[in-house]
């Protein structure tokens, strides 16, 4: 029989991070589930008292954080997997984004993300095992107008995946960044939209909006089988660094870096102009 393992994710009370949640109770594994609202996830989960701790979480205090995942070890001894799954996005094109926001998309998805591997590391490398999953984002390899802040987000989260993968190789700690495309979700429904305070006309962020928008309920991604993977992904021993989900971001991804390549060649002098001769 295989080992029953303990996870630990974020953002668990809906989305992706809620069917996560529930498949990893499905297959027989202990979770921690944290979120700003427990009271919608203790809805869903009632059935597996005995392998889940709820907890209510707020991820930028790292106060917070330690006592969560002090309390966790408590509960279940262990954590084998960790899954940074939740964030925030703020729709507003860059020279709209007042201070506040710009910090607050920042907050969440880069140092409350940070907290959580900060926190739980000590444990991973006493056990000499783990797997830190990070979510990042299609929006973390490539940006769309209106976006800047969340894409900006998602880059540092690769930049900081790539680095602890390195890092935490040595005792015995995978990391994974996950890099989803769209998928059906309420995350690009408008009820749950944070939209920049300071509209600037010319800009026309009411258009960008209206498009975002307008991919709620045709998102090409299923969240379940986004859920499959990652218990999939878990069982491996040499998992991928990086994880593109949905046909919509491998294709995005795919086409970045042949352009990247162009751009390179077609500047290759001016580049290679600056060294010492």
């Amino acid at each position: 029989m295989s080992k029953q393992k303990v996870w630990f994710i974020t953002g668990s009370s809906k989305g992706m991070g809620l069917e996560i949640t529930k498949a990893v109770l499905n297959n027989g594994d202990k979770v921690i589930a944290t979120t700003r609202d427990s009271e919608t996830l203790s809805e869903e989960v009632t059935n597996y008292k005995g392998n889940v701790l709820l907890l209510k979480l707020d991820i930028t205090k790292e106060k917070d954080v330690d006592h969560a995942i002090l309390k966790s070890i408590e509960k279940f001894g262990q954590i084998d997997v960790v899954v940074n799954n939740a964030g925030y996005n703020l729709l507003g094109n860059v020279e709209e984004l007042s201070d506040a926001e710009f910090k607050e998309t920042m907050n969440v998805n880069v140092f409350g993300l940070a907290n959580i591997i900060r926190k739980v590391l000590p444990h991973l490398r006493r056990q000499k095992s783990g797997h830190i999953i990070n979510t990042s984002s299609m929006m973390g390899y490539t940006s769309y107008p209106g976006n800047g802040s969340y894409s900006a987000s998602k880059y540092a989260v690769i930049g900081i995946s790539e680095a602890l993968a390195q890092e935490v190789a040595p005792f015995g700690i995978k990391v994974t960044i996950l890099a989803p495309g769209s998928f059906r979700t309420n995350f690009m429904n408008p009820s749950n939209l944070n939209v920049v305070k300071n509209k600037i006309d010319v800009y026309n962020l009411d258009k960008q909006v209206e498009l975002f928008t307008g991919f709620d309920g045709k998102q090409l991604g299923d969240p379940k089988k986004l859920a499959e993977v990652l218990l999939k992904i878990t069982k491996m021993s040499n998992p991928p660094l990086h994880l593109p989900l949905g046909s919509d971001s491998y294709n995005a991804i795919l086409a970045i870096r042949d352009n990247e390549q162009k751009e390179l060649e077609e500047w290759k002098n001016l580049s290679l102009s600056t060294d010492f001769q």
